[in-house]
């Protein structure tokens, strides 16, 4: 994904301290080189969200007042709506000359409460703000290596807090945690108002601790029920091969070399890691692919056009932006397989990138998809980062299938849809991968 580096449009003059400040007989004096340097850079950062988040939209700044008042003009209404910023002035000095336990006022920490704010009332759980630590800490998954009990999280339809996919071999899932299991408490801590970054916070942790999480089964009698899961260091290879024999009936098709390949996410190492396993496949001169696609919640948008490369040409996917205008994205490279025999397994935890490839396979009549619904993430984040570490998730597009189908909070039914159970998974059955097989 691309990442930008924030700058002030030249449009908009930062006011100085004496034009923002209130009343002098209100504030100490003490306050005041606090109150300068706090104000211009919440002026600065809040100006540059403000213009970011709505978009393709007109301010025009009322320079009469002392404190800004921002005119903001959608260009899909013709309703302008004022914003007075002098209630947030009033309020961000008057907690440091009021609030009982001076100790706990940080300015920093203020700023990033607000701009949190800011970004989450546009109610979209995946548009978020993050400070320094929790912008690090996402960074960490794609990188392949953090401490945590290994799952990946996301929203259901009703933006309740949910598993994606327990990532294979890890705490999650050994103790049986499921995509789309919904997490309702954290500890002690509730989590119907609680966002992504402040969920991922709570869950990761020093490897040896524990951390209670209390779900609710998504397909289960609604009653909840705790897992202790102890954290552990998390190094995550997202690509992984091995070789299967058909073993059908079918004399013609008996003996066959079937790679599996397994892809946990798409992370920074997915590229080099598929490379290095397509150029083994190769040599091993197999009859078909399988490509593992469960439990996959997704990543990179351009490791997903990589992938989806090695097996088709043209478009994988579509990005429909809000003024409705659209893109297409193609393969990133000339693929080696082509035109090898391929079958893609999906389930419920099956999400965003993996999503793509998949949908990009199916609609392209490349393979067939064997398994369960997919998660049903369709929408597209760009990743900023700003000096000083925080950074900014925001959504700026919704993507299509080749053919134009949007799987958001509805997924991808595949051809063939075969369960696995519990018992299936206890019991070291896999009825998905042996109907693969059986395809070849």
């Amino acid at each position: 994904m691309p990442k930008h580096k924030p700058a002030l449009s030249k449009e908009l003059k930062v006011p100085v301290a004496s034009e923002t400040e209130p009343e002098a007989s209100t504030i100490s004096k003490n306050h005041s080189l606090f109150n300068f340097l706090t104000q211009f850079l919440v002026v600065a950062i809040l100006f540059f969200f403000i213009g970011f988040v709505f978009g393709q939209k007109k301010f025009v700044l009322d320079n009469k007042s002392a404190i800004p008042i921002i005119t903001v003009s959608n260009q899909n209404s013709s309703a302008n709506q004022k914003v007075d910023f002098s209630l947030f002035w009033d309020v961000f000095n008057t907690l440091p000359a009021k609030y009982l336990d001076k100790s706990s006022i940080d300015g920093q920490k203020m700023m990033y409460g607000a701009i949190s704010g800011l970004v989450r009332s546009l109610d979209d759980p995946y548009t978020v703000f993050l400070d320094p630590k929790q912008n690090e800490s996402m960074k960490s998954v794609l990188s392949g290596s953090f401490e945590g009990v290994g799952i990946q999280l996301g929203f259901d339809k009703d933006k309740r807090l949910a598993v994606i996919a327990p990532l294979k071999g890890t705490p999650a899932d050994r103790e049986g945690v499921r995509a789309k299991d919904l997490i309702v408490k954290i500890d002690d801590k509730d989590t119907s108002d609680m966002t992504l970054p402040e969920a991922v916070d709570l869950i990761r942790g020093a490897s040896g601790t524990k951390v209670k999480l209390t779900f609710v089964r998504d397909e289960g009698d609604g009653k909840p029920f705790e897992k202790t899961l102890v954290r552990e260091k998390i190094d995550v290879k997202s690509v992984t091969v091995e070789y299967k024999q058909n073993l059908s009936a079918n004399k013609q098709s008996a003996g066959k070399t079937i790679a599996v390949i397994s892809v946990s996410q798409f992370g920074e190492k997915t590229d080099s890691e598929w490379d290095a396993t397509v150029a083994e496949v190769l040599a091993k001169n197999v009859d078909g692919v399988i490509v593992d696609m469960r439990n996959n919640p997704g990543g990179l948008l351009s490791s997903s056009l990589h992938l989806a490369g090695e097996f088709i040409r043209g478009t994988v996917v579509k990005q429909e932006f809000s003024d409705g205008r659209q893109t297409d994205l193609a393969a990133d490279h000339e693929g080696k397989l082509l035109k090898i025999p391929l079958v893609v397994l999906v389930n419920g935890g099956s999400a965003s990138a993996a999503e793509i490839f998949s949908g990009a396979m199916q609609d392209n009549k490349r393979a067939k998809l064997v398994g369960e619904k997919t998660f049903g993430k369709g929408t597209v984040q760009d990743v900023l980062d700003f000096p000083g570490g925080s950074g900014l998730h925001i959504t700026i597009a919704k993507w299509l299938t080749p053919k134009g189908n949007s799987i958001h909070h509805v997924g991808i039914t595949p051809d063939i849809t075969v369960g696995r159970t519990a018992d299936d998974v206890n019991a070291g059955r896999d009825p998905q991968l042996e109907k693969a097989l059986e395809i070849f």
